[in-house]
């Protein structure tokens, strides 16, 4: 019998426990930035975010603009059906066509949803007697895959290869097949997968790969083509490359990336897939027109890795803790305790920069953080000067409350 009376009087319990006690002073989330930022130029004051990922500064470009204006007027909004009931547009294979080709890859799905991508593919995939081995820092999309498939779980410590070789030895000889599954840019800390060694594990202990580039497009790699570019390591090596069309590709939803015999396969069976509706042509539009900009203006990528590196070098100057960032796209500065990282947040929104605090959900209670996006659109001025204000004396952290455990 459960003790609550309505499902609302558990959700008051459940949100107290996560943490409801941090917004009393001020809700620092869920703001409205284009109101901010329209009557900041009202007033002649800037508004900077650094919390969306626009990396490359694709998302008003006026050639994606463009694009979705014609796709609108030639096709309308809606792809109105699953695409294996419902048939494709053009936009579809051209954009998945141009994925496969750009990440060097057989071929490429997409999906309407990045986090439905890792969710819906690690749950179809991973069977009975199979194991999914996953980083104890990834994220929550792969997390709840794992959680979703039949396949037992185990954690190997965050980027500790050491660890996760000592596991397969361990246990790799209990089931049929195995599943290790990795993130090449970590979107908390900003540090990378040492994907050699990770292939020559895989290949040590006969186990699949699953690589999830989803903060790692158009930011790492020469020609911004990800952690394979980067580390010299050929696509083909990988199983499943999943990643995402909301961050440097300025739009939504997921792709899948891999030899042509796994898509076809996953193309008529993966449920995430074949029982939601297509992108709309207005998002494979702008995506699509995205990746042929990566390619063209590469300019971007010199421009953000610029950015990434100044900032991590201003940062270490004035004494803040960047964590283990490697200085590309993600970066955090770490604070002792969640008061401190919400004062923090709250000065720099009243100077006019907008950096979300990463308290208790998402990261470690004692890891709290204000996490930074850089962008090829930041200018030298704006890095410098909210480095500089977080250099400075903050306001006093506000009166210390009792949090309460996220466990219940």
């Amino acid at each position: 019998m459960s003790k609550f009376n309505s499902l609302a009087d558990f959700a008051t319990k459940r949100f107290r426990l996560a943490g409801k006690a941090y917004l009393e002073n001020g809700d620092p989330f869920f703001a409205p930035i284009d109101r901010l930022r329209h009557e900041a130029e009202a007033r002649g004051d800037y508004f900077v975010s650094f919390a969306n990922y626009d990396y490359l500064g694709l998302s008003t470009h006026p050639a994606i603009k463009s694009a979705c204006a014609d796709a609108l007027e030639t096709t309308g909004v809606g792809a109105l059906a699953s695409r294996l009931v419902g048939g494709e547009r053009a936009a579809h294979h051209i954009l998945e066509q141009s994925l496969a080709d750009f990440l060097r890859t057989d071929a490429a799905l997409t999906l309407v949803s990045g986090y439905l991508t890792n969710v819906t593919t690690i749950a179809h995939v991973m069977g009975t007697r199979d194991a999914i081995f996953i980083d104890e820092l990834s994220h929550n999309s792969i997390v709840s895959g794992a959680k979703s498939a039949v396949a037992e779980t185990i954690i190997f410590r965050h980027n500790d290869l050491d660890h996760l070789d000592h596991l397969l030895t361990e246990k790799r000889g209990q089931f049929r097949n195995v599943m290790v599954i990795a993130e090449s840019l970590y979107s908390m800390d900003g540090d990378i997968v040492d994907l050699p060694a990770l292939v020559a594990l895989k290949r040590k202990h006969n186990a699949w790969l699953l690589i999830d580039e989803a903060h790692s497009i158009g930011v790492l790699g020469a020609e911004g083509r990800g952690i394979c570019e980067y580390s010299g390591v050929d696509p083909n090596e990988i199983d499943l490359i999943i990643g995402t069309l909301s961050k440097t590709l300025a739009s939504c939803g997921g792709f899948i990336a891999g030899k042509q015999a796994v898509i076809e396969w996953l193309r008529y069976t993966l449920p995430g897939f074949v029982y939601s509706v297509g992108l709309s042509p207005v998002i494979s539009a702008a995506a699509h027109m995205a990746l042929q900009l990566v390619q063209k203006e590469t300019w971007r990528l010199e421009r953000l890795r610029r950015n990434a590196e100044l900032f991590v070098e201003l940062a270490h100057e004035a004494g803040l803790d960047t964590g283990p960032a490697i200085g590309r796209g993600v970066i955090p500065i770490m604070f002792r305790d969640s008061h401190e990282t919400l004062a923090a947040s709250a000065y720099l929104m009243e100077n006019g920069f907008y950096v979300p605090p990463i308290i208790q959900i998402g990261v470690p209670k004692d890891q709290p953080r204000l996490r930074f996006f850089l962008s090829a659109s930041h200018s030298e001025a704006e890095i410098r000067g909210v480095i500089s204000l977080l250099g400075q004396n903050l306001p006093a952290q506000a009166p210390a409350t009792h949090p309460i455990s996220a466990a219940g």
